[in-house]
């Protein structure tokens, strides 16, 4: 089953292209050393005496410099899941039962020019009911200061989604997504201490949009999605503290408008230590064809008042308006100039009554979500 909620508000990577790598906020340089990292996350959500989803992902990065004007970057993945979705709104009745794996992997090389750079990314990924496949190509250039960067991106994903691979009945088999994703931005040093930074992503989803694990799913062929973000980092030289702000705001042709704050506070407190809480939050209106669960008084759950079997519907509460709060906190332990010692956490709530500037979704159970991370990384 292809595993979609909530990691794009939890985790904030929704401006990520298919095998793209965030620019640097500096001048793009190739590694002059290279970096191996293992991390490991587990994942679990749950509402109201129901414990729904549960994920644990092992990963593995490398970055290798190719020589002086050449750079390599992998990761490869694994995630297990299990646990079980609701069939549709927040109902544990009737809801789907699963046990899955998930790899996926992806590939960057990047030439190095004097103030500029050009990357080349591939993608993969592959489940027992999804196969997606991948490619980007991205380019920074700096000002003659090198305190302007200016960035642009293309990605272009091939997604298969066939439920009956894994055994499950009905008619939906071999179904195609396409998705073409583009970003534009630029990086600015405003002072020594102060760098910001504005994204503008778009990206155009066709082919199969619905979930084929949801009762009366039928969603539009197409989606257009724009997002913009804006990031402030200012560096306190006093303590060697630094300070990460953004904005991202969002909206796309199924009417969801989101809007996400974030706060993060790096704080170095010795002996190679640094702790770095964050605060987010995050508000969505509804999608226009998204149904509260109010149920027709003849056909019952999960038939919406006033069902039409030929018009767009969804009882997907991702697709419902609501407010979510995340808070979390990384440690952070550079143990030598080789060895770094990572571990993170985070905590995700989200409530139709959170939402901001509107009302939000009624009927549905609070959602709740929690993150661990730990990672090893060594240079070389």
């Amino acid at each position: 089953m292809q595993l979609t909620a909530p990691f794009g508000t939890l985790v904030l990577a929704a401006l990520a292209l298919p095998g793209v790598w965030h620019s640097s906020a500096r001048a793009e340089n190739a590694p002059e050393q290279g970096l191996i990292g293992l991390r490991f996350l587990n994942y679990q959500d749950s509402q109201p005496g129901w414990k729904r989803i549960t994920v644990n992902s092992p990963s593995f990065l490398l970055i290798a410099p190719l020589g002086r004007d050449w750079g390599l970057e992998a990761t490869a993945t694994v995630d297990h899941v299990s646990g079980a979705t609701p069939r549709y709104h927040s109902s544990v009745s009737g809801a789907s039962t699963m046990d899955d794996e998930r790899k996926a992997g992806d590939l960057k090389v990047t030439r190095y020019f004097q103030r500029a750079s050009l990357s080349l990314g591939g993608a993969y990924s592959t489940e027992h009911d999804y196969l997606s496949r991948a490619f980007s190509v991205a380019g920074t250039l700096s000002s003659d200061d090198n305190n302007t960067t200016w960035n642009a991106g293309f990605g272009h994903a091939g997604d298969k989604i066939d439920p009956t691979a894994g055994g499950e009945t009905g008619t939906i088999r071999d179904e195609r997504k396409r998705t073409n994703d583009f970003i534009v931005g630029v990086t600015q040093a405003v002072t020594g201490d102060d760098l910001v930074q504005a994204n503008l992503t778009h990206s155009r989803s066709t082919g199969y949009l619905n979930d084929p694990y949801k009762a009366l799913d039928a969603r539009p062929s197409e989606r257009r999605q724009t997002a913009l973000l804006l990031r402030w980092n200012h560096h306190f030289a006093g303590d060697g503290s630094t300070v990460r702000t953004s904005y991202r705001a969002y909206n796309d042709s199924w009417q969801v408008k989101a809007s996400t704050l974030q706060l993060e506070w790096i704080k170095p407190v010795g002996g190679g230590v640094s702790l770095a809480p964050l605060l987010r939050y995050y508000t969505q209106s509804a999608a226009s064809f998204y149904t509260d669960p109010v149920y027709d008084t003849t056909l019952g759950a999960p038939f919406p008042v006033g069902w039409d079997a030929t018009a767009y519907n969804s009882p997907d509460q991702r697709l419902s308006a609501f407010g979510a709060f995340t808070l979390g906190l990384k440690l952070q332990w550079a143990v030598d100039a080789l060895w770094t010692f990572d571990l993170k956490g985070e905590a995700y709530q989200q409530r139709g009554e959170w939402r901001a500037g509107g009302e939000g979704s009624q009927g549905l159970e609070p959602f709740k979500a929690r993150m661990l991370q730990v990672g090893i990384s060594r240079k070389f």
